[in-house]
C-alpha cells in the first residue's frame, strides 16, 4: 500500500507540493492526474526516495524507501524509460537484473512477458518510444514487486500499444499489486484506472473511485479534469 501524508517540498520559493495526502491500495489501479508543474513528478520521486520531502511522509506498507530492507523486491520504479543506447535490450535487463542480484533467468521472463524477445539482441538506441516503455516496464518488473510507481507508461504507445498496456496493468493489479500510474492520456486512463487522484498547484484536489468521480451523469474524465484543475475552464474553451 501507498500512503501519502502531508508531504510538502519546496524548490526555493516555489511550492511543488503542499500537503498532499492520498493513498493507492492494493489490487486497484490509482491514476495519478495533474497539469504539467502540478507536483505529480515531485511527489513521485519523493516516494522512491530520490527528492527528500520538507515535511509529511510517503511511505510503502508504512515504510519510507530508505527504510525498506529489499526495495527492488517491494517497489518497481519506471520514472524515465531511459536505457544506454549502445546495449541491446537484454543486455540493459541483465545489468539492471545483477545490480538488484536478480537471477539472468528473469530478464528473458519479462522480456517475452513485455513482448520485446523478439527485440531482445536489438540495440536500445535504435527503439521506438513504445520500445523503450515496454523495456522500462520490464526493469520496473525486475523484483516482481508488489507495489509498482509508473510516471507516464503511455507515453508514446500507438492505439495497439495503449491497449496491450491497459490489459498488462489490469493483469498486474488482478495478482493484488498496487499500481500507481502518473499519465496524461486522460482518455486511456479513463479505461485503466479504478481510482483517480487529481493534483494541481502542489495540492490535492480529488481522491475518489473513478465511478464516483465522474458521477451518475457520466461526466467524461477529462471535463472533470478539467473543472478541477482549471475552473474557469468552459469559458476558457468557449
Amino acid at each position: 500500500m501507498i500512503t501519502v501524508t502531508e508531504l510538502e517540498k519546496a524548490y526555493g520559493p516555489v511550492q511543488a507540493v503542499a500537503g498532499a495526502s492520498f493513498t493507492a491500495v492494493p489490487g486497484r489501479i490509482t491514476g495519478f492526474l495533474g497539469p504539467n508543474g502540478s507536483g505529480k513528478t515531485t511527489t513521485l520521486r519523493a516516494l522512491v526516495g530520490l527528492v527528500r520531502p520538507d515535511a509529511g511522509t510517503a511511505t510503502i506498507d508504512g515504510k519510507a524507501y530508505a527504510e525498506l530492507t529489499d526495495p527492488l523486491r517491494t517497489v518497481g520504479t519506471m520514472l524515465d524509460a531511459s536505457a544506454h543506447p549502445a546495449r541491446t535490450a537484454r543486455d540493459h535487463l541483465r545489468v539492471l537484473a545483477a545490480e538488484a542480484g536478480v537471477p539472468r533467468s528473469r530478464v528473458d521472463e519479462l522480456l517475452a512477458l513485455v513482448d520485446l524477445d523478439g527485440a531482445a539482441r536489438r540495440r536500445a538506441g535504435g527503439f521506438s518510444l513504445g520500445m523503450r516503455q515496454r523495456l522500462g516496464l520490464a526493469g520496473a518488473l525486475l523484483g516482481d514487486p508488489p507495489v509498482l510507481v509508473l510516471d507516464e507508461p503511455a507515453n508514446g504507445l500507438d492505439p495497439m500499444g495503449m491497449r496491450w498496456l491497459r490489459d498488462f496493468l489490469r493483469a498486474l493489479a488482478s495478482e493484488g499489486r498496487t499500481v500507481l500510474l502518473s499519465s496524461h492520456a486522460l482518455t486511456e486512463v479513463a479505461q485503466t484506472a479504478d481510482d483517480v487522484v487529481v493534483i494541481t498547484k502542489g495540492v490535492i484536489v480529488a481522491q475518489a473511485p473513478l465511478e464516483q468521480l465522474i458521477g451518475d451523469d457520466r461526466e467524461s474524465l477529462e471535463d472533470v479534469f478539467f473543472s478541477l484543475t482549471l475552473p474557469n475552464h468552459s469559458e476558457v474553451l468557449a
